[in-house]
């Protein structure tokens, strides 16, 4: 078994474990039926262990779209607040190498790309939010404009006053109450 793979078990866990929440939050995913989802996993095992970081970080994946282009179902983090497992992070590497003291341990981007994620764009951030209440306590780092992170700026997402608001940060901060989402697409 190689390092980016499940054992039988933690995939049977794991898999369970998808199914319950798809099943209890049926509002996320109207039109799609687990057992399409399913049989699109199977045998997947590098999205298995993709879904496995995105669970073990805090994330509580859940599908959440289908793309009829590419026939691909979309998982996003859905968990109420930001994913415990990745909090107190800054935006990237630059900004973390920026931090004279006190860095963070990661980044986001970095952070994503060893779980094999995305970071949501402020689109995706958005449906998402049309889905549920979510990061009312927390916030998300989104995906950022070049031309925004070119002057050193990074944006984040969150929920308060029952609105959903996007704005900025230095690239280098980082707060206890601050992670990111991701998406995988199976």
């Amino acid at each position: 078994m190689s390092k980016k793979e499940l054992s039988v078990e933690q995939t049977h866990e794991l898999l369970n474990t998808l199914k319950t929440r798809f099943e209890k939050n049926m509002s996320r995913h109207k039109d799609i039926e687990w057992a399409k989802v399913e049989e699109k996993l199977i045998g997947r095992y590098e999205k298995f262990w993709v879904l496995n970081e995105m669970e073990v970080t805090g994330g509580e994946p859940d599908v959440v779209d289908f793309d009829k282009e590419t026939g691909e179902y979309i998982f996003y983090d859905c968990s109420a607040e930001s994913p415990k497992g990745r909090r107190s992070i800054c935006y990237d590497q630059e900004g973390l190498e920026s931090r004279k003291e006190h860095q963070p341990e990661n980044n986001a981007i970095d952070m994503a790309a060893m779980m094999g994620v995305e970071l949501l764009t402020e689109e995706q951030y958005r449906f998402l939010q049309q889905l549920g209440k979510f990061d009312t306590k927390t916030s998300s780092w989104i995906v950022t404009p070049p031309e925004i992170r070119k002057l050193g700026g990074a944006i984040f997402g969150d929920r308060r006053y029952d609105h959903v608001f996007v704005y900025h940060n230095g690239a280098q901060s980082y707060y206890a109450a601050r992670a990111f989402r991701g998406l995988l697409r199976v």
